[in-house]
């Protein structure tokens, strides 16, 4: 091998490495960003809905803290790492505030195989909130269901709906119900999807 040829070998593998390190840099910061922002999305998406439930909350209790569904509510808050001023703007805002009172409404479905759902919303328009999710069900094949048609499958206890019977599904309907279930908790009206899947 020639002189020549072995310069020309190592100035390609010196250009081609260095071609390669100066753009994992900007790469990998790039996709830090866009994973951030993702996340701090979904942490606000989060944060408003627990607000929208310690503002119902503080409402009820007129403000006592040692209230059961205030306190409740302010630790479940607090397990998602809502900051502590955040929590008490929207207790104060609940107890000075004279604007629309929130309400919550169950509204229930059937889902794929048969499997009954349970969509808890809270909201100040009660008619926006029904026909958000109505949207949301028939665009993925399902309508809203008359109430009791489907809440006869569960049993509230502690402000949280647990299923009495379940029904197995196919791999098929698990997928469905996953991405049903993930776009109607996306919607800010809703606080909690319940089903009785297995």
């Amino acid at each position: 091998m020639s002189i020549g040829k072995l310069r020309k070998d190592t100035e390609e593998r010196v250009n081609n490495n260095f071609n390669k390190n100066t753009m994992s840099g900007h790469n990998k910061y790039s996709k830090i960003k866009h994973v951030k922002a993702k996340n701090d999305a979904q942490k606000s998406k989060a944060f408003g809905k627990l607000v929208r439930l310690i503002t119902v909350e503080a409402k009820k209790a007129k403000g006592v803290l040692s209230s059961p569904g205030l306190a409740a509510a302010i630790e479940k808050a607090r397990g998602e790492n809502m900051p502590n001023d955040t929590i008490d703007r929207a207790i104060k805002k609940a107890t000075t505030d004279n604007s629309a009172d929130m309400e919550s409404i169950v509204y229930e479905s059937y889902g794929p195989g048969g499997v009954a759902i349970l969509i808890d919303a809270l909201t100040d328009n009660r008619n926006k909130a029904a026909q958000e999710i109505k949207h949301i069900l028939s665009k993925n094949g399902f309508e809203l269901a008359s109430p009791g048609s489907a809440s006869w499958a569960f049993k509230k206890e502690n402000n949280v709906w647990n299923a009495t019977t379940t029904m197995p599904l196919e791999d098929a309907d698990i997928e469905t119900l996953t991405k049903l279930v993930e776009e109607l908790e996306e919607n800010d009206e809703v606080q909690n999807v319940y089903t009785n899947a297995e």
